[in-house]
């Protein structure tokens, strides 16, 4: 059942619910491939079945436009459970593994077990997905789980803790509802492993609670994602593509959303007045109006966004939109040219839709820029040189790199989607998913025959030739030493 006693969930009640947890899971019953089964089916089910209030939910929340969610949202998490269901046997199949000649005879595998009772804490801006797609990997990898879904997204979070109790075995997978006392209090349980998505900053409370108990945790966070524009592409697919990813993505409010664009101050007008009548394809003349972009999730967000918007620095570089509505939470498209690095802007992470272009007179500085600041998630690269593509590859680090286009690298399953220093650790989708929430466990078989007398007291000269000819490995280095000879 879902935990619905928001006021009263404390660390008490947190511990009751896993002592339960861990009973269930010390049954076994979660470890079998038919109970993994039913409930990845049972979710697609739920998806499937409840998609109308899903997207109502979605829309209430953030305004996501229906097409967005059902792309972004409905279709990813079907996806997810597809790939899981029809991958399954293979995934918890043991992997052979080769074994030494120090060992002989013997053979050795590595099998994949659940790791326990498993936290994962999702985020608001894709409330379904980034809910659904760890509880997919953790259950496919065979654990209990309690997923805390954000309250930023009250109408899908009341949802997710309905439909679950509804169609899932509640005695192995629950919902805990609320706020920060209630995240709190779960954190103070002792958890197999803890999957967390959002801000660095809570990411970096989530892992200081984690090593207390010494729990391994996935962090999915964020940055400031680059996107860097050589002259030579293609202007108007680039632009296009840049637009995608930034405000037909939950209007910039997504982690792997384009940051900041750098390109050369040659070439910064050409792209400002492509992606100028690209916008106005996209989202009108008044995109205030329109019914295709998400609006900023709550007054909160809202105010951060404003207040960016709002230093002198920052407001006197806009050259394109820079409109708002507080009362209806909607801020346009926006952006700006060349803002002073030494802004909030240029130093936090935006996640909204303001793009600022940083302008640099050689392409090759864009590499330094995204150096100066903290790894990110996801950056981008458009270009035809090969050179350039290549450099970029082997000089950036982030979570995940893309080039000449942006976001389309997280729907590929056979990618690892996880981030590197501040933008986080761990990764997941397909079968890194499967993978994040198991323990690869070493198993070494060997029979009673083939019992070499060399390893055991008292050592002799002869059984240390012997010892070293096997630890060497090769087969002329024991013959010798069997012999008492050696290769000198």
């Amino acid at each position: 059942m879902a935990e619905k006693l928001k006021g009263t969930f404390d660390v008490h009640k947190a511990a009751s619910l896993m002592n339960e947890l861990r009973s269930s899971f010390n049954t076994g019953r979660t470890r079998s491939y038919e109970w993994r089964v039913a409930q990845l089916q049972s979710i697609a089910k739920l998806v499937d079945e409840r998609e109308k209030e899903i997207l109502h939910a979605l829309y209430t929340d953030l305004s996501k436009p229906e097409c967005e969610a059902f792309v972004s949202e409905i279709s990813m998490t079907k996806a997810s459970c597809k790939l899981a269901l029809k991958e399954l046997k293979r995934w918890m199949k043991p992997e052979k593994a080769k074994t030494s000649m120090a060992t002989f005879p013997s053979s050795a595998e590595i099998v994949s077990e659940p790791f326990g009772v498993v936290l994962i804490i999702s985020t608001w801006n894709y409330p379904l997905l980034l809910s659904l797609d760890p509880v997919i990997g953790a259950i496919a990898a065979g654990n209990v789980v309690v997923l805390k879904p954000s309250e930023i997204s009250p109408a899908t979070s009341s949802l997710l803790a309905k439909l679950l109790e509804e169609y899932v075995d509640n005695s192995a997978i629950r919902v805990v509802e609320g706020a920060v006392a209630e995240t709190s209090a779960l954190l103070e349980q002792k958890w197999d492993k803890i999957f967390y998505i959002g801000s660095t900053r809570v990411g970096r409370i989530v892992m200081a609670a984690a090593a207390k108990q010494l729990t391994p945790v996935i962090l999915e966070l964020g940055g400031k994602c680059p996107a860097v524009v050589d002259p030579n592409v293609n202007l108007q697919v680039a632009a296009r593509r840049i637009i995608a990813g930034k405000w037909a993505c939950n209007n910039g409010q997504a982690c792997i959303a384009p940051d900041y664009v750098i390109t050369t101050k040659a070439f910064a007008q050409k792209l400002i007045d492509a992606m100028k009548n690209e916008l106005e394809v996209f989202f009108g003349n008044d995109p205030m109006e329109s019914k295709d972009l998400s609006r900023i999730v709550n007054s909160n967000h809202f105010a951060r966004l404003k207040k960016m918007l709002d230093e002198e620095e920052v407001s006197s570089k806009i050259v394109h939109g820079g409109q708002w509505d507080e009362k209806r939470l909607k801020i346009a498209p926006t952006i700006l040219l060349d803002v002073p690095e030494e802004t909030i802007l240029m130093k936090e992470e935006i996640f909204g839709p303001l793009l600022p272009i940083h302008t640099v007179d050689k392409l090759k500085e864009s590499f330094d820029v995204i150096k100066s600041k903290s790894k990110p998630l996801a950056a981008y690269l458009f270009t035809n040189r090969k050179e350039v593509k290549k450099a970029f590859v082997e000089n950036i680090s982030a979570g995940g790199i893309l080039i000449n286009d942006t976001v389309l690298h997280l729907t590929v399953p056979t990618l690892p989607f996880g981030g590197v220093g501040d933008s986080g650790m761990g990764s997941y989708h397909g079968k890194f998913s499967f993978d994040a929430f198991s323990h690869k466990k070493a198993v070494l078989y060997r029979s009673f025959a083939g019992d070499a007398t060399a390893r055991y007291p008292p050592y002799t000269p002869k059984k240390l030739r012997l010892l070293k000819a096997l630890i060497n490995g090769g087969i002329f280095g024991i013959i010798l030493a069997l012999l008492g000879r050696t290769k000198n």
